[in-house]
């Protein structure tokens, strides 16, 4: 999926970890947890673009949480 120039996406190795989503544009990348909507880790965004980054995923939370759970059961 993307969003205002960032790609959004979801790994097939993630174990048992809760629903999440990565975001990566520009060399830079980070992860943030769907439920609550909270950042796991980031390189290289600073805290400006990762607000942004949170308030796209919280507009479109539900949307990437199906996505994740078909994507993991496929």
């Amino acid at each position: 999926m993307r969003l205002d120039g960032y790609r959004f996406f979801f790994y097939s190795n993630e174990g048992n970890e809760p629903p999440q989503v990565h975001v990566e544009s520009a060399g830079k990348g980070a992860k943030f947890w769907l439920r609550p909507v909270s950042l796991a880790r980031s390189a290289g965004y600073d805290a400006r673009e990762l607000r942004a980054l949170r308030g796209l995923v919280e507009a479109h939370r539900d949307d990437m949480e199906q996505a994740w759970y078909a994507f993991h059961r496929s």
